[in-house]
């Protein structure tokens, strides 16, 4: 019997609508100014911790092999059909986004648009529906 943690998988979905909001807006919007940089990066740095928390709890529920990096977070539940394989490349490039939004901040382009940003809205919905199937299909 899998122990799968749904209040804390739906928790972090549910910021999903609201987060590709802002993006949207951010897009729209962007000019490049410093509070808008600080929001974007915001933006992915969120993005990066739901896909790498929803990851970790469907990992640690469904009893899925450890991941040992965040790439690996995003290979394995792929690899179980939590999403389609589609949808990888843009996972990891967003994953791989976080030392340089955490650790390495100083050097980011912050007057740039991230390409990422205007991606993130429909893939992260995607995201969402892909998870609530997978979820909803493996306890049936």
């Amino acid at each position: 019997m899998y122990y799968v943690n749904h209040e804390q998988i739906a928790i972090r979905l549910a910021t999903i609508p609201t987060l590709t909001a802002a993006m949207e807006q951010l897009s729209k919007q962007w000019e490049g100014a410093a509070l808008q940089a600080l929001a974007q990066e915001r933006a992915l740095h969120l993005a990066i911790e739901i896909v790498t928390d929803i990851g970790s709890y469907l990992i640690d529920g469904f009893l899925m092999r450890d991941a040992s990096s965040y790439e690996d977070i995003i290979e394995i539940t792929s690899g179980e059909g939590v999403y389609p394989e589609s949808m990888v490349p843009d996972l990891v490039e967003l994953v791989r986004l976080r030392k340089p939004l955490v650790q390495d901040y100083y050097n980011w382009k912050s007057s740039e648009l991230h390409p990422l940003l205007e991606k993130l809205p429909v893939l992260l919905v995607e995201f969402k529906v892909a998870v609530e199937r997978y979820v909803e299909k493996e306890l049936a």
